[in-house]
């Protein structure tokens, strides 16, 4: 696709990747399983790793300190989870990234109560504009959007509670539950979910409750074909299965953490998920 840009976030992706011993053709292939067009993956390939290779002797900034994130209860292997009011399956776990794929997170009932509730308050979604911390339709991005305030509904407290025992986090260190549609062709870029701290913006954001720490996306519906969860730094895809959720932290803002992720390109049908921020303290 000759539309696909060359973030900061792909740059970083493929430093990581060389520092970590890959072979070019590796992350090239990565890359495209990944979704991207091969002369656009090539592009990004040569002309970040010519950057480093000239850059390769300037010091390298601090990486920063790991903080507490949130982190479900996975100690005794158990494949079920009693959380609150539902049995939760636990169908994937992974160190690096911190990644959980949770099945039956959400009812069915649930779900088209959720799709039902935000429907008619959809918006074209937003992304951080970094340079001022506020937000900014961006081409990166091509969904519809809304945010439930924190414990607005009945169903949205219920669920709150729900994420809150399953991955240990108290409600109030949560943003509003958010709920996208992705119509067919839609996606989200690679993208990482903490906020930069090299953007000027970013202070002003922490102010309302800190660095995001962790995230949990969770699919309202099964799309036709498309619309999975990429992770290009593992080369994990995770199917968008109705009810499912997906659990990924991140200690630090730094692409350390392996979360760089992408909302890949809705096939056919439409894709309905719902996203719940972490924060490191209250979000107000």
């Amino acid at each position: 696709m000759n539309s696909q840009v060359i973030t900061r976030e792909l740059r970083e992706w493929i430093v990581a990747q060389a520092k970590a011993g890959c072979r070019p053709e590796e992350v090239l292939q990565s890359m495209r399983t990944s979704g991207w067009d091969e002369d656009t993956a090539l592009d990004a390939l040569e002309t970040t790793l010519s950057q480093y290779l000239a850059e390769h002797n300037a010091s390298q900034p601090t990486l920063p300190a790991p903080v507490p994130v949130p982190e479900p209860d996975l100690a005794s292997s158990a494949s079920v989870l009693q959380v609150l009011d539902r049995q939760v399956t636990v169908l994937m776990t992974m160190r690096s990234p911190r990644l959980v794929v949770f099945g039956g997170l959400l009812s069915d009932d649930e779900c088209d109560q959720m799709i039902e509730l935000a429907r008619p308050r959809l918006a074209r979604s937003e992304t951080v504009h970094n340079p001022s911390g506020g937000s900014e339709v961006h081409e990166s991005r091509t969904s519809d959007g809304m945010f439930f305030e924190r414990g607005e509904h009945a169903l949205i407290r219920r669920i709150e509670q729900r994420i809150a025992a399953l991955v240990n986090w108290p409600v109030e260190n949560g943003e509003g539950l958010q709920v996208l549609r992705y119509r067919p062709g839609a996606q989200y870029k690679a993208h990482h979910d903490y906020f930069d701290p090299e953007q000027p913006g970013t202070p002003t954001i922490l102010q309302r409750g800190g660095q995001r720490v962790g995230t949990l996306l969770m699919y309202l519906n099964t799309p036709l074909r498309g619309g999975g969860t990429a992770f290009p730094d593992v080369g994990v895809e995770v199917a968008a299965m109705r009810g499912n959720g997906v659990f990924f932290s991140y200690d630090r803002p730094h692409f350390v953490t392996r979360t760089l992720h992408a909302g890949m390109a809705v096939l056919e049908g439409e894709k309905w998920v719902s996203t719940k921020w972490l924060r490191e303290r209250e979000f107000r």
